[in-house]
């Protein structure tokens, strides 16, 4: 394994690690699936730039829109429980009291 495919696995299992186990804020949370996704992005990248693929080349783009969509909608959920909660703590949300 090179270090760059080190990096950027350790960058994506340190996010994956965070959404596990730092579940105290919606925020924070938003946080760790955004450098999950951005270490995907730069990975996904490096790897159709050393394919030298035009194939590819379109993948890192559409994983950048989702990763755009998935980040607005979480802000979108942030600020309505705000709103409504008072709070964007985790354990303070209860889907059956909806």
């Amino acid at each position: 394994m090179t270090p760059v495919h080190f990096a950027f696995s350790s960058a994506f299992i340190l996010g994956l690690t965070g959404l596990a186990f730092h579940r105290t804020h919606l925020l924070s949370a938003l946080l760790c699936l955004e450098g999950m996704m951005l270490s995907l992005f730069i990975a996904l990248s490096l790897w159709t730039l050393q394919l030298d693929s035009t194939n590819f080349s379109g993948a890192p783009m559409l994983l950048l829109a989702f990763s755009a969509c998935e980040a607005s909608a979480g802000l979108a959920l942030l600020v309505a429980t705000a709103r409504t909660h008072g709070t964007d703590r985790l354990q303070t949300l209860n889907l059956l009291q909806c």
